[in-house]
């Protein structure tokens, strides 16, 4: 949907429905004002539009077409701090990077992921390797720069250790 300048975005279609499932997947949004995706559930009545639509390409219908073809395409990958439920609460492909503050090969990698970004549609969750022993002792990992990829149920995949070529390059490489 285009935004107009006479007038106001309308949080309706996809829109509303992205927000939406950004909310329960816990990601914080923001609206055309910089302020939070709950600012619009509280903003003043008058500060919303309830005008009808009038054009085509913003009914519901052309809203659910133009998602199928945003679903299509790939997704830009993410790169986030691991917290506990962040495995099922995240769609796609995802991989654990278990880094240690300490280890210059892990800042190697986390510095490359920073500077290009994760793959497109993988979500790589940065895991703290000495503190979640864990999760390393569930995954069976023995060294920090292990990377494991997992299915939306938590489950090994398979993993890899770019100790050697700390890339993004590598770990796309070594996507299963």
């Amino acid at each position: 949907m285009r935004a107009r300048p006479d007038r106001p975005v309308r949080p309706l279609g996809v829109i509303a429905l992205l927000v939406g499932a950004l909310a329960l997947a816990g990601c914080a949004t923001t609206d055309a004002t910089g302020a939070g995706a709950d600012s619009a559930a509280t903003a003043e009545p008058d500060a919303m539009t309830s005008e009808p639509m009038d054009d085509a390409s913003e009914t519901p219908e052309a809203s659910a077409d133009t998602m199928d073809d945003a679903e299509a395409a790939p997704a830009e990958g993410a790169y986030l701090d691991y917290e506990d439920g962040a495995i099922e609460a995240t769609a796609g492909p995802k991989a654990l990077f278990f880094h240690a503050s300490w280890c210059p090969k892990c800042r190697a990698l986390d510095d490359d992921l920073k500077a290009q970004g994760a793959p497109d549609g993988l979500t790589v969750f940065k895991v703290d390797y000495d503190s979640r022993t864990d999760l390393r002792q569930q995954y069976g990992v023995t060294i920090q720069t292990t990377i494991v990829f997992v299915d939306d149920a938590g489950e090994k995949i398979s993993s890899v250790v770019l100790y050697d070529d700390p890339s993004v390059e590598s770990l796309v490489a070594a996507i299963p």
